[in-house]
C-alpha cells in the first residue's frame, strides 16, 4: 500500500471516526440520501435503533428486490444502518456481512445486535460486522464466489484503490450475483490539489471518479454493460466548499453490475422478449431493471441479449 494510499485511510477514519458524531455534522449534502423511500423501506427503517440511523452517512438506496433467503455484503457498513435494513429483508435464512474500517462505526454497529435480532423476531442475529479496509477483502477470509449480492452506499469515493475493490468484489460474488451500489461521480478528473484536500475527501467529493472512467474500469474488471438505476445531481449548499469545487459537477448514482460471464460490451438484438408476471411483493405492476428498463405487468416486450440475461440468471 503507498504511502498516499495510507495517508487517505488515515484521513477517512479520523474523519467518520472522531469529526462526525452524526449527520448533522456533514457540511455539504453529498452524504445524504435525496430520494423518496418506497413503503416498504419505510417501515423497515422504523425498526431501526435511533443511534443507528444518526449516524448513516449514505447517498442512496441500495436495495434490489426479491432478497428473501439472500447472502449479501456490505462494504463501508459504517454504524450498520444498512446492514440491519437488509436483515430484515432476507429474513432469518439470509444473512448480511458488513465491513468497515472504521473503529468508532462498528462499535455502534456490533453494540445493537441483539436489539435488532429481537425487533425482528429472529432467535440469532443474521448480522455480521467485521474490521476490515475494502481494498484488502483478500484478508478476511470471505471466500470466492459466496454472495448472491454486494452493495456498498456512497464509500468506494473514499478508497483510492478503487480497480482492487472491484476485483475482490467480482471475485465474492457468485455467478449470476450483483453488485448493487451507490456512489458519487464527476463530470471530469479531480485534480490532486482537490483529492488532498480532507474535508472534500471526506465528504465524498474529492475521491469522485469521473464517471466515463468509472464505466471502463467496470468493464475491464468483468462487469459488462453496467447499468444506471438511477441519478442526481448533488448541490453542496456550503459556499466555501463550491468555490474550492467551481467548475466540477457531482451527481449521486446508483448503478448494478451483474457477475455474467457472457455478457457483451454492446447490447445486440437476438429476438428475445418478456413478460412481467408481477410476483415481485413491492413491484406488483412494474419491474425496474434499471432506469431504461421498466417492465409492464403483463405486456410483452422486446429485449437486448443482456438484458434478457439480467433477467433470467440472478
Amino acid at each position: 500500500m503507498s504511502e498516499k494510499t495510507i495517508e487517505h485511510k488515515k484521513e477517512v477514519q479520523k474523519y467518520y471516526g472522531e469529526i462526525l458524531k452524526s449527520s448533522k455534522d456533514l457540511q455539504t449534502n453529498a452524504c445524504c440520501t435525496a430520494i423518496t423511500y418506497p413503503n416498504h423501506i419505510k417501515n423497515a427503517l422504523k425498526n431501526i435503533h435511533p443511534e443507528v440511523i444518526e449516524k448513516y452517512y449514505g447517498c442512496g438506496l441500495c436495495v434490489p428486490e426479491n432478497l428473501d433467503g439472500c447472502t449479501v455484503l456490505d462494504l463501508g457498513s459504517g454504524s450498520g444502518r444498512d446492514c440491519y435494513l437488509l436483515s430484515q429483508l432476507v429474513g432469518s435464512k439470509g444473512s448480511v456481512v458488513g465491513v468497515d474500517m472504521t473503529k468508532e462505526q462498528l462499535a455502534v454497529a456490533n453494540k445493537h445486535l441483539d436489539f435488532h435480532a429481537a425487533q425482528f423476531g429472529y432467535p440469532n442475529s443474521n448480522v455480521t460486522f467485521l474490521e476490515g479496509d475494502i481494498q484488502n477483502l483478500e484478508t478476511l477470509g470471505l471466500k470466492d464466489n459466496s454472495f448472491d449480492v454486494i452493495i456498498s452506499n456512497c464509500v468506494i469515493n473514499l478508497v483510492a484503490d478503487k480497480k482492487k475493490v472491484l476485483d475482490q468484489v467480482f471475485r465474492l460474488l457468485k455467478p449470476g450475483g450483483e453488485f448493487y451500489f451507490s456512489d458519487v461521480y464527476c463530470d471530469r478528473r479531480i485534480p490532486s490539489v482537490l483529492t488532498n484536500d480532507p474535508v472534500l475527501y471526506g465528504e465524498c467529493l474529492s475521491g469522485a471518479l469521473y464517471w466515463n472512467d468509472f464505466e471502463n474500469l467496470a468493464k475491464y474488471t468483468g462487469f459488462s454493460d453496467p447499468r444506471v438505476i438511477e441519478s442526481a445531481p448533488i448541490t453542496v449548499n456550503n459556499k466555501e466548499l463550491e468555490n474550492k469545487i467551481s467548475g466540477f459537477n457531482f451527481v449521486s448514482t446508483t448503478y448494478r453490475l451483474f457477475k455474467i460471464l457472457e455478457l457483451e460490451p454492446d447490447c445486440e438484438d437476438y429476438g428475445q422478449a418478456v413478460k412481467y408476471l408481477g410476483s415481485s411483493d413491492n413491484q406488483k405492476l412494474f419491474f425496474t431493471l434499471d432506469q431504461g428498463h421498466i417492465f409492464q405487468k403483463g405486456k410483452i416486450e422486446l429485449v437486448c441479449g443482456n438484458t434478457y440475461r439480467m433477467l433470467q440468471q440472478p
